[in-house]
């Protein structure tokens, strides 16, 4: 959680290009595997729980899948509806992890994520 909330200080190109680096190596995340990394970042803080914790959450949901040896493709965007602005979340198997609300909502302006090996 602390690496995460450090990350989350910086801009969005050396988050990106932090990120970039993380990833490499490892593989991609399984949606069950994100979804676990995800699951234990909401139970031990309260901020990245919330809809506005966001960016450390997903943050430290790539972080713990990286220290597991995967990784799920981190993702910014914006509201694609009212009320706008920037959202940041995870994805694996091509669709967002557990963020209860249609895909549609989001729209990605970029993303981190490693290339599938198997493909």
């Amino acid at each position: 959680m602390g690496l995460a909330r450090l990350i989350a200080r910086k801009s969005p190109a050396r988050i990106r290009a932090l990120l970039t680096r993380l990833g490499r190596g490892a593989r991609p995340a399984s949606y069950a595997e994100a979804e676990a990394a995800r699951d234990a970042v909401v139970a031990v803080s309260l901020r990245c729980a919330a809809f506005e914790g966001c960016l450390p959450r997903s943050l430290a949901t790539v972080l713990l899948c990286r220290a597991r040896g995967t990784w799920p493709t981190w993702a910014v965007g914006v509201r694609a509806r009212p009320p706008f602005g920037a959202h940041a979340w995870v994805e694996a198997e091509g669709r967002m992890v557990d963020e209860g609300v249609d895909p549609s909502y989001f729209r990605s302006l970029f993303t981190v994520s490693v290339p599938d090996r198997h493909a």
